[in-house]
């Protein structure tokens, strides 16, 4: 919180002291600040992953990311920019769609966030710092996603990579199918 009032301050003595063609773009970013009335809460070690990422890139954390950011941190699941950018404009309305996209990419370099492309067109997005590798099954019909992960199966793709030569580094697993639900559909 102690960040956000030395931000907040530093804002409102930039506002008084602007021009007011300059003003207005402070008067933004201070209207902002005053609509989050929420506290920053993403956890410490990955605050400090972002902002360590952003500031060895020369990047400032700005009013709009710190809500991507959170609102990306409290969000489980797989979701879009645009579901994203919903859950964002709960909290400040002004953010746009360009914002998220970019905000996302930073929590993909960061290594805070993953995307995927599941073959329905549109990217997903889900994190990657603090939870465990899985891989993934995928309905055909519902487009329903499971998390699954089986250790027997994690070995022989690390062997496989070893016997070819490879340190492997990542990988993903998509599997395609048709979920119990639609299973019994087809069988009706």
């Amino acid at each position: 919180m102690g960040g956000n009032v030395s931000s907040l301050h530093l804002l409102t003595v930039q506002y008084i002291n602007c021009p007011p063609a300059i003003s207005l773009n402070l008067a933004k970013e201070l209207d902002i600040y005053l609509k989050m009335d929420f506290i920053f809460k993403m956890s410490d070690e990955a605050r400090k992953i972002f902002i360590d990422y952003l500031a060895g890139n020369r990047l400032s954390m700005t009013p709009q990311r710190k809500v991507i950011v959170e609102t990306f941190l409290e969000t489980e699941g797989h979701f879009s920019a645009e579901e994203l950018l919903l859950l964002v404009q709960q909290k400040v309305p002004e953010i746009g769609l360009a914002t998220v996209y970019r905000t996302l990419k930073l929590l993909i370099d960061s290594g805070l966030a993953d995307n995927l492309d599941f073959g329905c067109g549109v990217a997903l997005y889900e994190h990657s710092f603090g939870h465990a590798h899985h891989d993934h099954l995928i309905c055909t019909r519902c487009d329903s996603k499971v998390e699954v992960l089986d250790e027997v199966i994690e070995r022989k793709q690390e062997e496989l990579a070893r016997k070819n030569g490879y340190t492997l580094t990542r990988h993903r697993m998509i599997l395609f199918g048709l979920c119990p639900e639609c299973q019994d559909l087809e069988d009706d």
